[in-house]
């Protein structure tokens, strides 16, 4: 017998609009992200600058709008200068972020190509480890201004006429962590942070800038390092971010698939803390959230023990996910949704092989991981207002967790093209969960389609030359009379769409 939920979903009930950059992503400098990910000459697809065009539409597929970069740990011991002119007389460094070599062919400019390539704006990270206000305005010049300057000029001589535009900045990664080139206590990077903004925005006053957040929410000094910073940086940054990753290392499926009720906490704790640094400086302005860095990574990191120091773009962080990764997937991106007034920015970490959608191999073809599949139809179909839905579900106890909700969902309208998306996860490892939801705000909705992401193996992986996991619009969703009515298999991922 089933087990039922009940949910209803009102136009009114609005949580805010959706920033389309909530399905943003990441390329670090890191593996094989950039060589033999998105850039590889030899490659039979290749353009003729490098970068792997099968690569690029599947990028395409999943209608990516923002892209960080270039890193990461990376970022804190890179010297931009190193990646811009002539390819040839570029420094070969050693990144001490992941102790690889990195041959600088790929910079500033190059990715800038590469992101036009895929109809992407690039939110790009500046070094607050080893560098600092110099360095920062520096390339926010090179990068933004349009002529008559040294840095702008220099540009121009290494052929980029127009300028970039880059609107959104990091204002370095990660700085609370021990394992960061250039660690800095919270008023340490909390004044060097404000300082670099207020340069950065001489330079260019029309940026947004991202300050960093903790790590994780289990740092030591989570929330006090949140406090500290934006009292320096309130009034001169527009974000903080936010970086969570989970694994099943236990694996406890239950426990896993509760994890991101952990994310909506550090979602929530994030707001508290904000807003009270809003309140203690009366502020009128209201802190935004970046989640420039979120995913399932656990996969490899045995395997990345292994590695050859020092050598060049080695495969690292390489995950192969699950089916029941995928679902977890599923349930932060609904995380996400659920707070839309306030996560503006959100970037799934990684894009290409480096525990990314998409895996590529050397010589050979690109392929989509269990992760692509709801990660693509949030970008594709979660466009609008994200709805406050009322949901009455069954709940179960985990190790770690109590009151877990055998359904996670969250509502898309699209008050433009009148459409309406339903996206939820049967967390029920057993059961099918009948879902009836009122739906009498949008009168003559019609379901066009009920896509199921499902698997009887927790553990299938798809591989470049088998895709066992992938969905199908088998779904069986209807509505009758103002009500929906649906059937969510167990331990499945659902994205019901409706239209007028």
């Amino acid at each position: 017998m089933a087990v039922k939920a009940k949910m209803t979903v009102d136009k009114e009930f609005k949580i805010g609009q959706i920033d389309e950059r909530i399905y943003g992503s990441f390329i670090e400098h890191l593996g094989r992200a950039v060589y033999e990910g998105i850039y590889e000459p030899d490659h039979p697809s290749a353009d003729e600058q490098g970068f792997r065009t099968d690569v690029i539409e599947l990028v395409k597929q999943l209608r990516v709008p923002l892209v960080r970069y270039p890193g990461g740990n990376f970022v804190s011991g890179y010297n931009w200068e190193d990646g811009v002119g002539p390819v040839a007389d570029r420094p070969r460094r050693l990144d001490l972020a992941w102790r690889t070599t990195e041959t600088n062919h790929i910079g500033t400019n190059e990715f800038m190509d590469w992101a036009k390539k895929i109809n992407a704006e690039v939110n790009m990270a500046v070094n607050l480890g080893t560098r600092g206000i110099d360095a920062a305005r520096n390339l926010v010049e090179y990068c933004n201004h349009t002529s008559g300057s040294y840095w702008s000029d220099l540009r121009i001589s290494h052929g980029y006429k127009e300028p970039h535009k880059i609107k959104t900045w990091c204002l370095g990664n990660e700085m609370d962590g021990p394992w960061q080139i250039g660690h800095k206590t919270a008023d340490e990077y909390g004044r060097l942070a404000v300082e670099t903004a207020k340069a950065m925005k001489w330079v260019d006053p029309t940026i947004e800038l991202v300050a960093c957040g903790s790590s994780n929410r289990h740092m030591p000094t989570f929330a006090d390092w949140e406090a500290t910073v934006l009292e320096h940086t309130y009034d001169h940054v527009d974000y903080i971010s936010l970086h969570t990753y989970y694994g099943n290392r236990d694996n406890d499926l239950g426990n896993y698939l509760a994890q991101s009720l952990d994310m909506d906490q550090f979602i929530y704790s994030i707001i508290s803390t904000a807003d009270y640094i809003k309140a203690k400086k009366r502020s009128k302005k209201t802190m935004n959230l970046s989640f420039d860095e979120w995913n399932v990574w656990f996969h490899s990191n045995e395997a990345d023990k292994k590695i050859e120091p020092w050598s060049i773009a080695p495969p690292q962080l390489e995950d192969i996910y699950t089916f029941e990764d995928s679902l977890l997937v599923g349930s932060m991106l609904i995380s996400m949704l659920k707070r839309a007034d306030r996560v503006k920015i959100a970037c799934l970490a990684q894009l290409v092989n480096v525990i990314a959608p998409i895996m590529t191999v050397k010589g050979g073809e690109a392929w989509k991981q269990t992760i692509f599949y709801p990660y693509m139809h949030a970008s594709v179909f979660g466009r609008g207002t994200a709805l406050h839905s009322i949901v009455s579900s069954p709940k179960y106890d985990s190790k770690d967790f109590t009151d877990v909700p055998y359904l996670d969902t969250v509502s898309v309208h699209d008050e433009e093209n009148e459409t309406l998306t339903i996206f939820a996860v049967n967390r029920h490892q057993s059961e099918t969960l009948s879902l009836e939801a009122d739906i009498r705000s949008f009168e003559g909705y019609r379901v066009n389609e009920h896509i199921v992401l499902e698997n009887d193996d927790v553990k299938a992986t798809n591989q470049f030359n088998h895709t066992n996991v992938s969905p199908h619009s088998n779904g069986d969703a209807s509505v009758d009379n103002g009500h929906l009515a649906a059937n969510l298999s167990k331990l499945s991922w659902n994205v019901i769409r409706l239209a007028k």
